[in-house]
């Protein structure tokens, strides 16, 4: 099962990091999953995230204080939207997709505005 666990924690910060890249593709939950299933099944894994340059600050923020930076509300908040609304606009004629993606981006937008703001 330890094994297990390390491959999907891999899998999930692999899509993590993608998802920096890639609007569509939500970062936080994956590298969230990723620390939860390294806390289980890896404390040499889980501590390297934890202390990892990029994704562990914002990790031990959630961890500690569920908050993020104003910073990354706005900016997660901007991509979300645009790439939604593009998608839309590209999907002409396909409404229940348009429905669909609508209700991703206000879920995941609910979801981003009910964190505390760190300051």
């Amino acid at each position: 099962m330890r094994i297990i666990l390390i491959i999907v924690g891999t899998i999930s910060l692999t899509l993590g990091f993608i998802g920096a890249f890639l609007p569509l593709l939500p970062t936080t939950p994956f590298v969230l999953l990723s620390a939860y299933l390294f806390a289980q099944s890896s404390p040499k894994l889980h501590n390297w995230l934890l202390n990892n340059k990029i994704f562990g600050k914002y990790i031990r923020d959630y961890k500690e204080n569920k908050s993020i930076p104003l910073r990354v509300k706005i900016v997660s908040l901007s991509m979300l939207w645009g790439s939604i609304l593009y998608s839309i606009f590209l999907l002409s004629g396909k409404w229940y997709l348009q429905i669909l993606l609508i209700a991703i981006a206000v879920g995941v937008s609910i979801h981003i505005l009910s964190l505390k703001t760190k300051k």
